[in-house]
């Protein structure tokens, strides 16, 4: 990961320091090119940035946290995020 201070991936740091590489958008669609990125870091966890500012922040979840972010949206239980 170049870039990354130290070896530290940290919530909030700069999504740009995680280098270019490796960003998907499983989350694009029809929304004029708003897309959340996603990036698997090698310890296993995710990043997620807006592809709109891909130097903006990144935010970093562990596997367990995106395991059941993805399982409850699966379940319904994030409907009223678009209700």
């Amino acid at each position: 990961m170049g870039g990354v201070h130290n070896g530290r991936v940290y919530n909030g740091m700069p999504a740009k320091d995680l280098g270019t590489e490796g960003w998907r958008k499983p989350w694009s669609g029809g929304n004029g090119g708003s897309c959340l990125e996603a990036m698997r870091l090698s310890d296993g966890r995710v990043a997620l940035r807006q592809s709109t500012d891909p130097d903006g922040p990144a935010l970093i979840y562990t596997r367990n946290e995106i395991t059941a972010f993805i399982e409850g949206a699966k379940a319904g239980e994030a409907d009223f995020l678009i209700a």
